[in-house]
């Protein structure tokens, strides 16, 4: 790998851009000539196989389109990056100087297509970007990172791009936060991006988006940009022109992890231990709630009621919604918090009740 790149992906932030899919060689020109213009993107993206969920839809133009990127490179100097889902794929990136790789949301959730992917890279030093899987499996994730591990590859970063939730409307794939933080816990250090395109599917929310991103320690975006948006081949209304691009980059708060200042360090300090304090006393108060589940759990059991009392719960949950709405918390955390403490305390008088 030339070690240009191995620097150049330390860079934080790191920005990648280009159109979704690479449609012709003017379009994927005249998108890195303004891209480079702007002088803040790093490296140009552009999809030359596109999976499409529907035989008959575009899926892209192939290997006549990495020509078109190697001008572009030629041209510009923008390293490049695309996604690849076959051996077959990885074979002709690299025969045609692609810099960085990228297997797609579709590709992880296979083990078998990660593991070909992985087979063809081995004795290859080249880096590699991992999307999360379409659906919200951690395991299959940091799988495909494994994958790629144990057939020696060193540089391997994570892209964020959302997760497919049923009747989600808000985002074209929901973000779940928690779900990259916990990628982040698990795998330190590792370049972890945000791909606000993908989670929006469109360009109202991409600045908020990828705001987030940033103020979680996100180590840098991938956006689609195309010359032409809404006439673009594949995901028009989540493209955005290079010059609307930097408006967004312009338009970001970009956050540092630490800082040395005395002030900040004490009372960061002084926060974080009473967060501890707090957070003892929260898991001693459920151990004090569990153990009353247990209580009625016998109560339940030596009078052949069953564990679940739907109105019970009800009842629960609107006490919770009003109490939570007076000390500031959504009724989203409620639910979520609520339905925790509930399943945890089922089990209890599960045990009870069957032991």
């Amino acid at each position: 790998m030339n070690e240009n790149i191995n620097s150049f992906l330390s860079k934080r932030p790191l920005l990648i851009s280009g159109p979704c899919s690479a449609e012709t060689k003017e379009q994927v020109l005249e998108t890195a000539r303004r891209l480079a213009t702007i002088g803040k993107v790093d490296m140009l993206r552009a999809g030359i196989w596109k999976p499409r969920t529907k035989p008959g839809m575009f899926e892209g133009v192939g290997t006549e389109g990495l020509k078109w990127l190697q001008e572009a490179k030629a041209e510009t100097g923008l390293p490049l990056t695309v996604e690849v889902a076959t051996g077959r794929h990885v074979q002709e990136a690299l025969e045609h100087g692609i810099d960085v790789l990228w297997i797609g949301a579709r590709t992880t959730v296979n083990p078998f297509s990660v593991q070909e992917v992985a087979d063809a890279l081995r004795g290859v030093n080249i880096p590699v970007l991992v999307k999360n899987p379409i659906n919200p499996d951690l395991e299959l994730w940091s799988g495909a990172i494994e994958r790629l591990q144990k057939a020696g590859q060193q540089n391997i970063g994570m892209i964020h791009r959302g997760f497919s939730s049923y009747g989600n409307t808000d985002y074209r794939n929901a973000p779940m936060w928690h779900l990259p933080i916990e990628m982040k816990r698990r795998f330190p250090g590792m370049l972890l991006i945000c791909d606000p395109s993908h989670i929006c599917g469109n360009r109202a929310m991409l600045q908020e988006v990828a705001q987030v991103s940033i103020d979680l320690d996100f180590g840098g975006l991938m956006l689609e940009s195309h010359i032409d948006p809404d006439n673009a081949w594949s995901d028009a209304k989540q493209q955005v022109t290079p010059e609307r691009l930097n408006e967004i980059f312009e338009s970001l708060t970009w956050r540092k992890e630490n800082t040395s200042a005395a002030g900040f360090v004490n009372a960061l300090s002084s926060l974080r231990e009473q967060i501890n304090q707090v957070d003892d006393e929260l898991l001693t108060l459920i151990g004090r709630r569990m153990k009353l589940a247990d209580k009625i759990g016998e109560y339940k059991r030596d009078n052949n009621i069953t564990i679940l009392q739907t109105n019970r719960w009800n009842e629960i949950l609107d006490r919770a919604f009003v109490k939570g709405a007076q000390l500031g918390l959504s009724k989203e955390f409620i639910v979520r918090y609520f339905d925790a403490v509930h399943m945890e305390s089922i089990n209890h008088q599960n045990k009870v009740m069957n032991d």
